[in-house]
This record gives structure tokens, sequence and C-alpha cells, in this order.
């Protein structure tokens, strides 16, 4: 430990490099007290305040944990401020990065993240285009078109040259289908869809 008749001059590079070489922590305060604020100061230009006095603890933290490697030809000073500037520098690069993830998810997400009915509408209607494409052919073909032509059976019926019978028989076993593959989600589906079931 330090004499204290004889203090530590902190401007003296050398005197203190070679007191924190010897594990001085006398010397080691005196450092910490010296440069806190003014390292914090020179950081909270990259980060925000409470960011630059972690960044500034974390480097003080290093230089303790380092001091049995630090060259006296090296401004203690010098070396303090650079190491501040990038570890805010790479934290800003960090959050660079992050920010950059986040907004590429939000803009690919972004009609479901603000609109989650219209992100359930748009899982409820593949569920039901997938239960459609089951359908046998002329089952779906006879649903669709009174479904989505709006059709009579009886339109359909000369459309496709059958009896309206026939179609009537087809819809039918569509539905059938339809409710026993979408069972689950008839209530959503109903209201979605507008009684299309």
């Amino acid at each position: 430990m330090r004499n204290d008749t004889k203090p530590l001059n902190i401007n003296d590079n050398n005197d203190v490099i070679k007191a924190l070489k010897e594990s001085d922590e006398y010397a080691f305060e005196n450092v910490y007290r010296y440069y806190f604020r003014g390292l914090c100061a020179f950081c909270s230009q990259y980060v925000p305040l409470s960011e630059a006095e972690e960044i500034v603890q974390d480097t003080m933290m290093w230089l303790w944990e380092n001091r049995s490697s630090l060259i006296a030809d090296l401004t203690l000073k010098t070396l303090l401020f650079t190491i501040v500037k990038n570890k805010a520098l790479n934290r800003i690069t960090h959050y660079e990065v992050k920010r950059k993830v986040h907004q590429e998810i939000a803009d690919k997400y972004e009609k479901e993240f603000a609109d989650p009915d219209f992100y359930l509408e748009n899982e409820l209607i593949k569920l039901y285009n997938k239960a459609l494409e089951k359908l046998p052919a002329e089952f779906r073909e006879s649903y669709e078109m009174n479904r989505k032509d709006h059709l009579t059976h009886k339109e359909i019926a000369q459309k496709l040259n059958v009896s309206p019978q026939t179609i009537n028989y087809r819809i039918g076993q569509a539905l059938k289908i339809l409710r026993i593959e979408l069972k689950d989600y008839l209530p959503l589906l109903f209201l979605l869809l507008h009684h299309r079931l």
C-alpha cells in the first residue's frame, strides 16, 4: 500500500501506472474519482448518461483487472478515454443492428401487429381455402358458383347441364365436408364469412 506521507500525483502518469501495477487501491480510488465525471460527460456524447456511467464503471473495472499489464509509456488518460469511446461505439452499433432487425420484423408483420383481427382473419381464410381444396371437384365447383358467383341452384344446373337436384346434392355434400373439416373454427368462420357455411 501507498505510504500516506507521499501522496499520489494524479498528473504523474508514470507514478500512477506504477502504483496501479503494484495493486495500490488508494491509487485506483484516486484515478476513479479524478476521471469518472469527465469520462461520463465524454461518453454521454454517444449514449444516454445512465449508459455512459455504466460504460465508465466497466472501463474502470477493466483497468483494475488489467493493472498488471499496464505500460508506463502509455498515457492513462488517453487509454481510458479511448476504451470508453470504443465501448460507447460498440453499444451504438449493437443497438443499431438490433433496431434494424426489429424494424425489418415490424415492417414485415406491420399489418398483423397493428390489427390482430386482420391476422386472425387471414389465418381462418387460409384454413377455409385449404378445406375447399379437399372437396371433390364437382362439389367444389357447384359450391363456389353458388357462394362466390351468387348463382341459384337452377342457374348452376343449367350452366353445368345437370339437374337442380344434382346441384342440391353437391352443395349439400360440400357443406357437410366443410363443417367436418372446420368444426373447431365454425363459430369464428360463421361470423367471418358472413354465413358462407
